[in-house]
């Protein structure tokens, strides 16, 4: 990593760090003016950290439609919600075929596959009984969309678990943050104040996929291929 390159990485790590603390500390503080304007910040300046640390194009595409999710969120009302499910949908879409070269690696070599195939039937499970439990308390026309989109989320977090262990963790907390949304929605009892734990595990999840896709991965001697080197020009 040249000078340059080294200097932008702080920086954008420092800025991060700042977006993430007065964003949450906001949520805290119900200041919900600076939650609105600090929101839509925190996936673009993420975006750019990957860039700088030589993340391959789906990972900012996915975060930077992170940051399209955010803001329909932000808008309010059942059509903007179902865009922004959009959004994170088309994100999910960019891991997977980011994980995908992944699981070609030197991780997904190394896995028994009994171990995946127990690993995956957990995580079946999991989107299955979390998807019956919402069912009754979701509005009718959510339940198909609900559905579909838990169940790419739950591909999603598969795939980031078999490309690394830090990937791993960022995908399964970004399931328990959207477990979280879906729980309001159904209305079940939920943590006081819970947007504060949504964008928690949300903007942790974000980071250690990023932070994954670019360490884990990183080159190493031999014949194992990066996960970063196969989308390289």
């Amino acid at each position: 990593m040249t000078a340059a390159a080294g200097r932008a990485t702080r920086t954008l790590a420092a800025l991060f760090a700042l977006l993430t603390a007065v964003q949450l500390t906001a949520l805290l503080g119900d200041a919900t003016t600076v939650v609105h304007l600090t929101k839509p910040a925190l996936m673009p300046v993420l975006a750019g950290w990957a860039l700088v640390r030589g993340g391959p194009w789906p990972l900012p595409a996915a975060l930077l439609c992170g940051c399209g999710g955010d803001v329909l969120l932000q808008i309010g009302g059942e059509t903007a919600f179902l865009a922004g499910m959009g959004c994170f949908a088309a994100g999910h879409l960019c891991y997977l075929a980011l994980f995908a070269r992944a699981g070609r690696g030197r991780a997904a070599a190394r896995a028994e596959p009994r171990t995946v195939a127990w690993v995956a039937a957990g995580y079946g499970a999991a989107w299955l009984g979390t998807v019956a439990l919402l069912w009754p308390g979701l509005a009718a026309h959510l339940r198909l969309p609900v559905a579909g989109y838990s169940l790419l989320l739950t591909a999603m977090a598969l795939a980031a678990l078999g490309a690394g262990p830090w990937t791993g963790l960022g995908g399964a907390l970004f399931m328990l943050s959207d477990t979280l949304i879906a729980a309001g929605l159904a209305d079940w009892p939920r943590p006081p104040v819970p947007q504060f734990w949504i964008m928690a595990t949300y903007v942790a999840a974000q980071w250690l996929l990023m932070t994954g896709a670019t360490r884990d991965a990183a080159p190493r001697p031999g014949p194992e291929r990066a996960l970063v080197g196969p989308w390289r020009p």
